[in-house]
């Protein structure tokens, strides 16, 4: 199916999911949407309570996707049209907030009734309501500890009659069970309907088992009797199952708001006003109401509110929120401005040019939305369990329950029922479900923070498995700025150099390359005139030709002359001494006879010999491609510390050297610009664009660094090693704490200790293995 969507139109769209409370539900859903014809792809995420599909609009639409989803028992919703980025987190944090408290509210309700039943067990508990209470290890302690206490302070209660006690413990259970536990009962109903069962079916049968069993000891108490065992009742252990439940469910609501915290940061990034100026006068607007074109002034100490250029003025720009840069960016005219920095000391007029969904700003957001949204490979392990986990752990119950009803001599029904109802509670999937997904939001978070934006779970994982990084050099380990430093003739030329500098800067102009930017820009700086250009042609890799005052010039390496037959020889020597000193030459030629080279230096970046001797010491392997000369290459490879060099590459070169490494069992990130290097990105396991905030640099690769500074390589490779670490751990967690806590509340331990696990802390074990996964992913937030 994905193959065929590559070929045909493909939309996109991010549904919103209510309902979903485990593992379970997740995958549920998940396969509902991957089997609707025209789906390609679905990402379902219990976090974010959203599903992102990719799909094909000729067999399907969001509508019906919409309609799949409610076929599972969940409700689902189309995204609200012309709602941004900024205004869904916003209404995502408002309902998680919702959520947090109200299961706080209940949580501290169904605490405060479970107190008040467990105390009003108590005397039933002394009379032998629990004969089993020894073998627990909580009822040992609190009949051992709250007996004493009570029947000293409130000895009246031990002289209500076990029925009174009984039916009084029934009406609180029955209060929290419909209006704290509610929502269990009815998507576990739901959850029935649909031929399916997740955690609420596991909490719905464990609590209503240990409930009915109790109803009827309460109502028909001869049931028991004469069969010669107690009427044992159950009422505390419902209220505190619920209790635990809801109090993990708030617990867990709490840590995943602490996960967006890095998106929730960047969406408040956008000032809601702006400063215009119109008609001569300054008008305070709602940035929706901003035009590309106007003028916006940005005062000392405010923040920039739009994507534009610096008009008048000079500053220092604080960009640390988008680029992790903790240094301010001086501007002044004609600088780049990004919505959401900070302005310094000095005022500045800015020209809109992109606004609302083009903003860098709002594209990072939607990227991180988009990110959070993902899911990592590693997700695919805990799907297949949870698809046939809840079926099997009401089986184990139900072997549990028998097996101690036919071995247990002595109150087996007793026992049957509360191993059995300890087994459905502590099996709840809950942290299977938030394993992955919560690593990948945090460690996105830490991603964007830090200035490296990770575009999702499959990356980031990925990444993590790199063992060789490939750099382009111009504007990767150099500064992308490069300056001319000389201007060499052909002894004996009739051509100057300012008229050699005129006729390559005037060719030069029509390119895009920044080599030719730096010859146009030394001829400025010489007060050189250009002429008009004819016929401009580039020639990928190699340079450009065209006409310039009626005279055939081109312009580029040796390989574009050789294919007009043109030698280079006269020149080949100064190119050399030029190349070994780190610089770059280009031969010129005029009516098909070489005339002379002009070489322009590209100055290494500060930060890159650093950031390389960073990626050795973490063990990874780099590799300099470059389609320079190979002098100039190994110059530069020299000062930086790399020690494998490939260069003279065309772009298809450098594809097929990626392709070589990758033959040999190497996992290759390639570094570079986000647009020459594109193919060479693409082709790479993961691509590593070198944004510094460029829109076409946010949406090349799997990874954008904001930050023009090779350390964001090295951050995005050991924060994707650390979230992998983290995954295993919680996946880890996950199912080893029920490996090995179904076995001994099923009662494992019993013959060899005496011990049996009660359901209340069967309950509470639970919902510490779901908080303790998302608390151990948080940590990826300082990493």
């Amino acid at each position: 199916m994905t193959e065929a969507l590559a070929q045909q139109p493909v939309a996109r769209v991010t549904l919103g999911v209510e309902g979903m409370t485990c593992a379970a539900c997740q995958a549920r859903v998940q396969r509902a949407l991957e089997r609707e014809p025209g789906v390609g792809d679905a990402s379902v995420n219990l976090m974010l309570a959203n599903a992102a599909v990719r799909f094909d609009p000729a067999l399907t639409s969001p509508e019906r996707l919409v309609e799949a989803i409610q076929a599972t028992g969940y409700e689902a919703s189309l995204p609200v049209s012309g709602q941004s980025v900024a205004a869904e987190q916003s209404a995502r944090d408002d309902a998680q907030l919702a959520e947090y408290v109200v299961f706080r509210r209940k949580a501290i309700a169904s605490g405060f009734a479970g107190a008040i039943a467990m105390i009003v067990s108590m005397p039933l508990m002394a009379a032998g309501a629990h004969p089993h209470g020894g073998a627990d290890p909580f009822m040992a302690w609190a009949m051992g500890t709250m007996t004493p206490l009570l029947s000293r302070v409130i000895p009246w209660l031990y002289d209500v009659p076990a029925a009174a006690l009984s039916w009084s413990l029934l009406g609180i259970t029955l209060v929290v069970m419909m209006w704290a536990g509610r929502h269990f009962y009815v998507r576990a109903w739901a959850a029935f309907w649909h031929h399916s069962a997740d955690m609420n079916t596991l909490v719905a049968i464990g609590t209503g088992a240990a409930f009915i069993y109790s109803v009827v000891a309460t109502v028909a108490p001869q049931v028991f009797t004469s069969r010669g065992l107690a009427p044992d009742v159950y009422y505390e252990a419902v209220i505190l199952i619920i209790a635990f439940i809801l109090a993990g469910n708030a617990l867990e609501a709490r840590a995943k708001r602490s996960t967006a915290t890095a998106l929730k940061a960047l969406a408040a990034l956008q000032p809601p006003t702006a400063r215009v100026v119109r008609g001569g006068d300054e008008l305070d607007l709602a940035v929706e109401d901003v035009r590309v074109g106007d003028i916006i002034v940005v005062r000392p100490g405010e923040q920039v509110v739009v994507d534009g250029d610096v008009v008048v003025g000079e500053s220092a720009v604080n960009e640390a929120m988008l680029t992790g840069e903790s240094m301010p960016v001086a501007k002044a005219a004609g600088s780049r401005v990004i919505g959401g920095t900070i302005n310094g000391t000095g005022m500045l007029r800015i020209r809109a040019t992109t606004l609302g969904a083009d903003s860098v700003l709002a594209r990072i957001v939607t990227l991180m939305r988009d990110a959070q949204a993902s899911r990592a490979p590693i997700q695919r392990l805990a799907d297949q369990i949870s698809g046939v986990f809840v079926p099997v752990v009401v089986s184990l119950a139900i072997v549990t329950f028998v097996v101690w009803f036919v071995v247990t001599p002595d109150a087996s029904a007793i026992r049957a029922v509360a191993a059995s109802v300890a087994v459905l509670i502590i099996a709840c999937p809950c942290a299977m479900g938030l394993a992955v997904p919560t690593a990948v939001m945090a460690a996105t978070g830490r991603g964007a923070q830090r200035g490296v934006l990770i575009k999702g779970g499959e990356a980031l994982q990925r990444a993590g498995d790199v063992d060789t990084v490939v750099l382009d050099k111009t504007g990767t380990i150099t500064e992308g700025n490069p300056a001319v430093t000389d201007v060499i003739g052909v002894p004996g030329s009739a051509i100057d150099s300012d008229e050699l500098l005129m006729m390559v800067a005037s060719l030069e102009r029509a390119s895009q390359h920044p080599l030719g930017a730096a010859i146009v820009r030394e001829a400025g700086d010489r007060g050189v005139a250009l002429a008009s250009v004819e016929s401009f042609q580039s020639v990928t890799g190699k340079g450009a030709l065209g006409v310039v005052g009626g005279r055939t010039v081109m312009v580029g390496n040796a390989a574009l002359l050789a294919d007009w037959s043109i030698a280079v020889d006269l020149l080949e020597v100064h190119a050399t001494r030029l190349a070994s000193a780190g610089r770059t030459a280009v031969f010129v030629a005029i009516d098909g006879a070489l005339v002379g080279l002009i070489a322009v230096a590209d100055p290494i970046r500060g930060t890159s010999a650093a950031a390389i001797a960073r990626l050795h010491a973490m063990g990874l392997r780099t590799v300099l491609l470059t389609g320079d000369r190979a002098a100039t290459a190994h110059a530069i490879a020299r000062e930086v510390g790399i020690v494998a060099v490939v260069a003279g590459l065309l772009p298809e070169g450098k594809v097929a050297e990626i392709e070589r490494l990758q033959r040999e069992g190497h996992v290759i990130a390639m570094v570079g610009d986000g647009v020459n290097d594109a193919p060479a990105l693409a082709r790479a396991d993961i691509g590593i664009a070198m944004g510094g905030g460029a829109g076409v640099a946010i949406d090349a690769a799997d990874v954008a660094l904001m930050r023009e500074d090779l350390g964001g390589v090295a951050d995005a490779i050991a924060l994707s090693r650390r979230t992998m670490r983290t995954m295993r751990q919680n996946l880890f967690w996950a199912f080893g704490y029920n490996v090995v806590g179904i076995p001994i509340a099923a009662g494992v331990l019993y013959p060899f200790t005496g011990i049996l696990l009660s359901p209340i802390l069967a309950s509470a074990a639970m919902a510490l293995s779901s908080v303790s996964v998302v608390t151990n992913s948080l940590r990826l937030k300082k990493a």
